[in-house]
């Protein structure tokens, strides 16, 4: 998010897209699948003139992966020691418009942390650098800022809809510059699962009593949603409202702090549904022809 609130961006690099539905469909048919062959940069830029989208699959021959390069099709991730850069070259969808530039990630503390999210262990998170500094300077759409960050790294060897129903996830930047983290998970098979932790700036990770659950409005696909607060629910913007899945910034408190979390929440039995999966690639389009350049 820009330090003046008016610009907001999202990016995951997805090596094996577990919302992807061609990955979904080859897992169903039984064929075994590799995670590389689909693979995909998603893009959501939060603008005051508008959002652009994009997820577009690529195969295998578009992908190049080493320790400090992740190439995808005409993009590229890539580590220089310092930083995190992103060298977005990608179209959205559903209308045809050009996101290109390159967007810089500076962390302030890098951690080396993971911890499974499920009782079998198939599914681990682990914030990499959930305090930094982000510098976005796109052609297009064109604009220059600068803001706080967020970074970190999901796993998994199985489909998220085989473990969980659906999870709600925050994160929020307190005032000694730390971050806390809630993630509010829910399964087919056993109890409720809640993770709070407080990942400081001298690396220090400290657990914390996630408060009780905060009803929010559904959303308008019909999606429940909480967050984690010791008081009511301030102002909430939408950012993201898809069959399956809703991003919003939430006003909420914390440790005895009004913090502005940004609030996900993923409702994984409505994603496996049938329509929902005939919806998704007109989202997230495949370009089947190898295609991978080098930032």
């Amino acid at each position: 998010m820009s330090d003046d609130g008016q610009y907001g961006l999202s990016l995951i690099a997805f090596v094996g897209s577990v919302f992807s539905p061609y990955y979904a469909k080859a897992i169903r048919r039984g064929m075994n699948p590799l995670p590389i062959n689909h693979c995909a940069l998603n893009v959501a830029l939060y603008t005051p003139k508008g959002k652009f989208w994009s997820m577009t699959e690529r195969p295998q021959g578009s992908v190049i992966r080493s320790q400090s390069e992740f190439v995808i099709g005409p993009s590229c991730v890539h580590w220089d020691g310092q930083a995190l850069h992103i060298d977005i070259n990608e179209w959205s969808v559903p209308i045809p418009r050009r996101i290109k530039g390159r967007v810089s990630v500076y962390p302030e503390q890098l951690f080396n942390f993971s911890t499974p999210l499920d009782p079998q262990a198939h599914h681990h998170w682990g914030p990499i650098a959930p305090s930094s500094r982000v510098v976005v300077k796109l052609t297009h759409p064109e604009q220059s800022w600068s803001g706080h960050a967020y970074l970190d790294s999901n796993e998994g060897t199985e489909p998220i809809a085989n473990a969980f129903t659906e999870w709600d996830w925050s994160r929020g930047h307190m005032s000694d510059g730390s971050c806390a983290v809630v993630y509010d998970c829910q399964f087919h098979q056993g109890k409720d699962h809640v993770l709070a932790l407080r990942f400081l700036k001298n690396g220090e990770i400290k657990s914390f009593e996630a408060p009780q659950r905060k009803a929010m409005p559904k959303t308008a696909w019909g999606i429940a949603r909480r967050l984690r607060s010791e008081d009511s629910l301030g102002t909430i913007t939408q950012l993201e409202d898809t069959p399956f899945y809703q991003r919003a910034v939430v006003q909420n408190r914390l440790m005895g702090e009004g913090v502005k979390s940004f609030h996900e929440t993923l409702n994984a039995n409505r994603f496996a549904t049938t329509w929902v999966q005939a919806l998704l690639p007109w989202r997230m389009p495949r370009v089947s022809s190898p295609c991978a350049t080098r930032g």
